[in-house]
């Protein structure tokens, strides 16, 4: 499957006008955790969705037809599909909590950002992250290596 969409930032002009060195603004645009929220405003206007009202919704976009929308971004690390309440030290997953969350979605939005300032993005209807959780491709916390991630993507027609 090809990306639905690719953004793009120029990282002279990010760094200028953050005041930063461009190896910095690399090191920011490709740490998941400190760009999450810059991917998901931008994908939000690239889509012409609108933001979960607040950052402690269940989901993070709405779109035009008012399906909730789940982003998840690649990292060097790979990517995880359930709830964010479930990663992290001393945190475990629950396999009721994540199919809850899979549910309460209309699906996820998967961007690359190790590609940055490139970075390509694809829609997923829930029904696709379904499949691979029933067909063991998700792994057993949902958790996978970014080589994981894109080969499945890759084999999507």
């Amino acid at each position: 499957m090809t990306p639905t969409r690719t953004l793009r930032w120029d990282i002279k002009e990010v760094a200028g006008a953050l005041k930063i060195d461009a190896s910095s603004v690399r090191e920011y645009f490709t740490d998941g955790r400190r760009v999450a929220f810059l991917i998901e405003r931008r994908i939000a206007r690239e889509e012409g969705f609108t933001l979960a009202v607040s950052e402690g919704a269940a989901f993070d976009l709405v779109g035009g037809s008012g399906g909730s929308w789940e982003v998840r971004n690649i990292t060097r690390s790979g990517i995880y599909f359930c709830p964010s309440y479930m990663v992290g030290s001393g945190r475990s997953f629950d396999t009721p909590g994540f199919l809850r969350k899979l549910r309460g979605v209309s699906g996820y939005i998967v961007s690359d950002i190790e590609l940055f300032p490139t970075v390509p993005y694809w829609i997923l209807g829930r029904a696709v992250v379904e499949d691979w959780w029933r067909g063991n491709r998700l792994g057993s916390n949902t958790k996978i290596s970014r080589e994981r991630m894109l080969e499945l993507v890759r084999l999507l027609p």
